[in-house]
């Protein structure tokens, strides 16, 4: 991925709707999930969503297909894994604690969320 297509994709995130449609693309996998779901999921009207998804669709971040008289949109995982390896191609160099989640540690503060 070149550094206009992660600006595309940032853009397309940086967006409270997409980012949420996005995180629950992902959670669904490879079923998707037809617009009218996603409509009553997120409480949106159909435009406000389809122009979400339109661009979320146009990032490279999720593909949508046909069924019938449904539009079934899907995480495009390409897209997702061609973006997370651009923001961690140079976080790992010579130091790889940097792309590792830490171990949980015991602060003292067990039993608290």
């Amino acid at each position: 991925m070149e550094i206009d297509g992660a600006v595309t994709s940032l853009a397309a995130l940086a967006q409270p709707a997409r980012l949420r449609i996005f995180r629950y693309l992902v959670r669904v996998g490879d079923e998707g999930v037809c617009a009218g779901d996603l409509a009553e999921e997120f409480d949106l009207p159909k435009p406000t969503l389809s122009f979400h998804l339109k661009e979320l669709a146009h990032s490279g971040l999720v593909d949508f297909r046909r069924e019938g008289r449904s539009i079934i949109y899907q995480l495009r995982v390409e897209g997702m894994r061609d973006l997370m390896t651009f923001l961690s191609d140079d976080c790992c160099q010579a130091r790889p604690e940097l792309c590792l989640q830490p171990e949980s540690s015991n602060d003292g503060c067990e039993g608290e969320n």
